[in-house]
């Protein structure tokens, strides 16, 4: 008997604030089903999933059962998978065993690593509610430990070296795409490593432009 083929799964190691909800949204119109951040009730019937974390869920499965996947077989693609709120300072991004665990238990997962300018990156984390301000400098991040985080300086340095160790720990692996969201061709290279069409590429969950007659309010 021929064996099947490993199911398609998409795993992004990209940061916040790279362009994971239009990620996000192009491949649910491809037909996959997504968890981006936060499990939403309309996502799945399982009610044990709703309103969970999608990192908290990554690490559940990896302490308790060994595959971070586990319980997660409503979705085929995973767009942003760390928080930082509630309490909650997971990055499995950074986590290479965690992401070993996935390649062992998926071996048909595919990786992405949403990317943008890091001076650019840091400015849009700075705009986004209290991410920049508060959020970061205050939570012990892997690479960014309490203290630091709260200049562009900092938060640049803590950018570059995360997709510095993604390109490392992947070197030339085809499972592993890192892509520029600025880049026009981002989501034909996005389709041909998938194996999917995109047929909508775009910006969603932008953050708020600041009127210049507005006193500072969102325009």
């Amino acid at each position: 008997m021929s064996q099947q083929p490993p199911r398609l799964r998409v795993i992004n190691l990209g940061l916040p604030k790279t362009g994971t909800t239009t990620l996000a949204h192009a491949l649910r119109l491809t037909g996959m089903t997504v968890a981006d951040y936060r499990i939403r009730r309309r996502q799945t019937k399982d009610t044990t999933l709703h309103g969970a974390f999608v990192a908290q869920r990554l690490y559940d499965g990896y302490f308790h059962a060994g595959d971070p996947l586990t319980g997660m077989d409503a979705f085929d693609a995973f767009t942003e998978i760390s928080t930082l709120r509630e309490g909650h300072c997971l990055w499995p991004q950074t986590d290479w065993g965690l992401i070993s665990a996935i390649r062992a238990h998926h071996p048909g997962t595919l990786f992405l690593a949403s990317w943008r300018d890091p001076q650019a990156l840091s400015d849009s984390m700075l705009r986004w509610s209290d991410l920049g301000t508060e959020r970061l400098p205050r939570n012990n991040v892997p690479g960014l430990p309490v203290g630091y985080g709260a200049t562009t300086a900092e938060r640049v340095r803590w950018i570059t070296a995360h997709y510095d160790h993604l390109d490392a720990l992947f070197r030339d692996d085809p499972a592993f795409l890192r892509y520029d969201i600025a880049d026009p061709t981002a989501p034909q290279r996005i389709g041909a490593h998938i194996g999917r069409h995109l047929t909508w590429w775009g910006r969603a969950n932008k953050n708020p432009t600041i009127a210049a007659n507005s006193g500072g309010k969102a325009a």
